[in-house]
């Protein structure tokens, strides 16, 4: 569905503003009143702070935390290095990504408004390029997908949305426009 003259910019701008906006406060509202019938999908992601459950006796210190430095698809293991340095390889459910609180910090969140966009999200390894396009992504049964950005004070369309775009494998931009008339 090119447009052009649309840019990957315009492009981006014009599918996030498809998408269902939430104020957070409905959200955490909705997930007070039924805790259990919500959980937090975000795969874990490079540079995320981590708490290990579980380290090898020779490392074991009264501090298991570190950072994620790499997942290798292969094994389904990831690398984290720990904050004294020693690196270990522990399974997704070994850890818990260290976030300051329990929904993101920025106070709107978002459901796709497509239901394309919900298949590619569950069906098509969504979960884990949005994760590392630096959303947290929330389920509930009844409801189900949101998703949010864990920051503030920065372009959201440069960091997030364009890389989301990009990703998601969207096409509406015209790759002419893209570097005054070059082929993007």
């Amino acid at each position: 569905m090119i447009r052009e003259g649309m840019t990957m910019n315009d492009a981006a701008h014009r599918w996030v503003s498809e998408f269902n906006a939430i104020q957070q406060g409905m959200i955490s509202k909705l997930m007070q009143d039924d805790p259990d019938e919500w959980s937090e999908v975000t795969a874990p992601k490079s540079g995320d702070r981590v708490y290990v459950y579980d380290v090898p006796e020779e490392l074991d210190k009264p501090e298991h935390v570190g950072e994620i430095m790499g997942y290798d698809v292969e094994s389904e293991l990831y690398c984290v290095e720990l904050d004294n340095g020693k690196l270990v390889s522990v399974a997704a459910g070994d850890f818990e990504v260290l976030y300051d609180d329990a929904l993101p910090m920025w106070g709107m969140m978002w459901s796709f408004g497509d239901s394309a966009d919900d298949y590619w999200l569950e069906e098509m390894g969504g979960i884990r390029i949005m994760s590392e396009c630096g959303f947290r992504i929330y389920w509930n049964e009844e409801f189900g997908y949101f998703f949010g950005i864990d920051g503030c004070g920065y372009d959201f369309y440069e960091v997030h949305w364009l890389p989301l775009y990009k990703a998601r494998g969207l096409q509406w931009h015209d790759p002419k426009t893209e570097k005054g008339g070059e082929a993007a």
